[in-house]
């Protein structure tokens, strides 16, 4: 596979956003099409559970690991809308609901660069659906599903909104380094890391042409990334410190931080995979890799189980197998394959929610063609959470979901 191809891909599978899943999917794409060169993707079918339309409630399982307040959400176990996609009515399951969603579209101008912009849906607390937004150029929501941080659609961005997601307006706006291009929260909600950039990382170039899947010639990202550090923000307090980062070999125009699975670093990957390389401190310091996060890859999302034991790890299938592995966090050893393509999210100890292709399309460009799935370690029990993906009138790209604790 050339560097034209996977660019193609690319495309096909971001339908022009930007980023990788949450926000920055492409990227991610990009990178793991690198790490695979050579390598075909195996796929098959996979054992799923007949599709139900309308919404399913599941009754708890596992033995009471886990715990949901009467939150948004209200206190079912699982709730699926297997006939939705883009979904409209919320999704959850466990410990964790999709909290919103998002796809895109490339703006070209008539200099021939141009930009990438993203629409999301977004949860509405009251109602329990999923509301369209264009207003701006990030948007994630905090912990519990009632406040979402957004940055505005300018240039260089040099403050952070809090929204209010059951009345859709900002509360109030903390002041933040200029040049923010990303934020996300800690994962009990009182803090954000802010990722700064020289230059906005969504630009578009048309020195940088690739063709999209229809063979149509567009701008395409920058090929050196401008980051140059990360703001740690105090939710409650609006106080933030700047760290500066130069250390931007082999990244995607857009590599923002995160922060580690119990909140007290940030790290950011690099295009090599395995271990992400840069751990920091909450000071800007670099921090060795904990323990249980040296087998996380920055590039599959689902990352750490809530206990910490278990580590969501890479593709692991063998000829006409497609199939994903759980590794025990510590060690990297394989506990399990799970019939799925990539998992996305923990719903808790023993389930993750993953997205898994058509059984009767899986192989080709049918690897695309893919729906999320609540699956159960050791049984391989699955319940269809969503439809297959697919444009929309609303959302025109293929989407792609963030999830957060409810």
């Amino acid at each position: 596979m050339n560097v034209d191809d996977m660019l193609k891909d690319a495309l096909r599978e971001q339908a022009a956003r930007v980023e990788p899943a949450p926000a920055d999917f492409a990227d991610r794409v990009l990178a793991t099409r690198r790490r695979r060169r050579g390598r075909g993707i195996a796929v098959a079918a996979v054992a799923v559970t007949a599709l139900v339309a309308g919404a399913v409630v599941v009754p708890q399982i596992g033995g009471g690991e886990d715990v949901r307040p009467a939150g948004v959400t209200g206190t079912q176990d699982v709730i699926a809308h297997p006939d939705q996609s883009p979904p409209k009515d919320v999704i959850a399951a466990g410990r964790t609901a999709l909290a919103s969603f998002v796809t895109g579209k490339s703006v070209v101008y008539k200099n021939g660069d141009g930009h990438q912009d993203r629409i999301y849906g977004v949860i509405d607390p009251t109602t329990k659906t999923y509301r369209k937004t264009t207003a701006w150029s990030w948007l994630t929501v905090a912990p519990g599903l009632r406040t979402a941080a957004v940055l505005e659609k300018k240039w260089p961005v040099d403050r952070i909104g809090m929204l209010d997601l059951a009345t859709n307006k900002v509360k109030r706006w903390i002041p933040v380094k200029e040049g923010v291009a990303g934020v996300g929260f800690s994962p009990d909600g009182s803090k954000l890391v802010a990722t700064t950039y020289a230059k906005d990382p969504d630009k578009l170039y048309k020195r940088n042409r690739v063709e999209d899947g229809s063979g149509k010639v567009m701008p395409g990202p920058d090929f050196q990334s401008t980051r140059n550090g990360f703001a740690v923000v105090d939710v409650r307090t609006g106080h933030s410190d700047w760290h500066a980062v130069d250390e931007n070999d082999d990244i995607n125009a857009r590599q923002d931080f995160a922060f580690n699975a119990d909140g007290t670093l940030v790290h950011a990957g690099v295009m090599t995979g395995g271990v992400p390389e840069q751990y920091f401190d909450l000071q800007g310091r670099k921090a060795a890799v904990p323990a249980n996060e040296r087998h996380v890859h920055w590039f599959i999302e689902a990352g750490l189980s809530p206990n910490g034991k278990l580590v969501a790890g890479d593709f692991a299938g063998k000829g006409d197998q497609i199939a994903v592995a759980v590794n025990d966090a510590r060690t990297g050893k394989l506990v399990e394959k799970l019939p799925a393509q990539q998992l996305v999210a923990w719903a808790d100890d023993k389930r993750v929610i993953a997205w898994g292709c058509d059984p009767h399309k899986c192989n080709g460009k049918g690897e695309f063609h893919n729906q999320l799935l609540l699956i159960t370690l050791g049984s391989h029990k699955v319940v269809p959470l969503s439809d297959f993906r697919k444009a929309s009138a609303d959302y025109p790209g293929r989407w792609s979901p963030e999830f957060t604790t409810r």
